[in-house]
């Protein structure tokens, strides 16, 4: 019997955004640790890469989940192919995770051109048995996960009026809607007024509908829930250097948590990775802790040179210093 853990959630509901090379298991500890999302997102793994058996074990580090501390947690997968998304759906829940989502909303060429991705919208008919296979995958399952899935409003226009129903006949537990077209990237501010058109087009078939785009903090959040009748809300980019943002009690963070966290995040990083991964790419994080403060322009310099994580404690350490405060052991 499938567990469906949507069926739990207290409406609005609030939910980490997959973002690649960003919501990794280090980025997603620290959310866990200090203010933890209704839902947990994985970053997207390509379906096929993860049936294959070089990019299985390139891929799985993404798929890196803690259960004591992370769940529900969903991962995200995209393809083209029916076939390669039903197994890859298997192998997720064989994996554990409370949920599979497959991505229909990634703007990015090289996805796009593979067919997957945004690119579906322009295949509703694909799209449709996209999902058909996923369920097919997991129902397959001795532990049945559900399926849902994250989109956009269109390609080059508005099609909403016409690509939700497709989805909503394949009856998956969940549509995210981010509220851009594909062509509008993330240069616009999101169409919330199509959320709530979503919410109409969805009224009665029991899936749930997830708001997405520019959503700053909770408090926007729920605003917009209760703007567009949305069931759940969607935060991304305002969740980098705020592992604080789903946390009701935290509406303040001093300057020195923020470094305090962003030494943490470090220290899970290169425990994390160790050598697998280049510590530059811990800079982008970096740059997101350290904003809005004094002489912060002058501190993100430093750190964008640090090598390793006994560099950003020494750089921290040595900017509270200066401030009359300490780096916490």
């Amino acid at each position: 019997m499938e567990s469906n853990f949507w069926e739990q959630l207290k409406k609005p509901f609030f939910a980490l955004a997959p973002m690649d090379d960003v919501t990794d298991f280090p980025f997603r500890t620290m959310l866990a640790r200090h203010g933890k999302p209704d839902v947990m997102w994985t970053e997207f793994v390509s379906a096929d890469g993860l049936l294959h058996p070089v990019g299985r074990q390139a891929l799985l580090p993404k798929l890196e989940y803690d259960g004591e501390i992370e769940r529900p947690i969903v991962a995200q997968i995209f393809s083209a192919s029916p076939e390669k998304i039903r197994q890859a759906a298997y192998l997720i829940a064989d994996l554990g995770f409370d949920g599979v989502d497959i991505n229909m909303g990634c703007p990015d060429k090289a996805i796009n051109d593979q067919g997957a991705g945004a690119a579906l919208i322009k295949d509703p008919s694909l799209s449709a048995e996209l999902v058909i296979a996923a369920k097919e995958g997991v129902s397959s399952h001795h532990h049945p996960i559900p399926v849902s899935v994250k989109t956009r409003i269109g390609w080059n226009k508005d099609e909403l009026d016409t690509w939700l129903p497709v989805l909503l006949e394949t009856n998956p537990a969940a549509i995210t809607i981010h509220a851009r077209t594909r062509k509008e990237m993330s240069k616009v501010p999101a169409k919330w007024d199509r959320v709530t058109r979503a919410v109409e087009i969805a009224k009665g078939s029991g899936v749930l509908i997830i708001g997405n785009g520019d959503v700053t903090d909770l408090a926007d959040g729920r605003a917009k829930a209760k703007e567009t009748g949305a069931d759940g809300i969607m935060i991304g980019r305002a969740s980098l250097g705020n592992p604080w943002v789903f946390n009701a009690r935290k509406k303040n963070v001093a300057i020195g948590d923020k470094l305090h966290a962003l030494v943490e995040h470090a220290e899970l990083f290169e425990r994390f990775y160790g050598e697998g991964r280049k510590f530059e790419v811990m800079r982008k994080f970096s740059k997101a802790y350290v904003s809005g403060f004094d002489h912060a322009k002058d501190l993100r310099i430093s750190l964008m040179e640090a090598r390793d994580v006994a560099e950003v404690r020494r750089i921290v350490r040595e900017y509270l210093a200066a401030d009359g405060a300490c780096l916490k052991p």
